[in-house]
């Protein structure tokens, strides 16, 4: 793979080596106040391609980089969770009240019924 690599930036190196031998010619700028100044066409695509490239590979370091931290700062998290002691096991539930039994209709000795029994 490093092969079709080299292969590929040598391929592009002689492509735009090419480009340029075949297009070595000035190209008159217009400046500020009259001022003309005669470029070689190729720096002029140079600069053109930088004046486009610079700034996107800027900001896409930047959002790479914030997505690093945001991603580093959910991992610590993720570790610290996983840190956490395991929570005991819920307690049982306290008795439910019941309330004593009917108290015997008056008149009535619970103890005689018992020795009826």
């Amino acid at each position: 793979m490093q092969f079709l690599k080299i292969l590929f930036w040598c391929l592009l190196a002689f492509v735009a080596a090419l480009f340029t031998y075949g297009n070595w010619t000035s190209v008159p700028i217009q400046l500020w106040s009259g001022t003309e100044a005669l470029v070689k066409l190729p720096f002029l695509l140079v600069v053109a391609f930088l004046i486009g490239f610079v700034p996107t590979y800027i900001y896409y370091h930047a959002v790479r980089w914030r997505l690093k931290q945001r991603l580093s700062t959910n991992e610590r998290a993720l570790v610290e969770a996983r840190a956490l002691p395991i929570a005991p096991p819920p307690q049982q539930a306290p008795p439910v009240y019941q309330p004593d039994p009917p108290a015997p209709p008056l008149g009535v000795d619970p103890a005689a019924e018992d020795r009826l029994a």
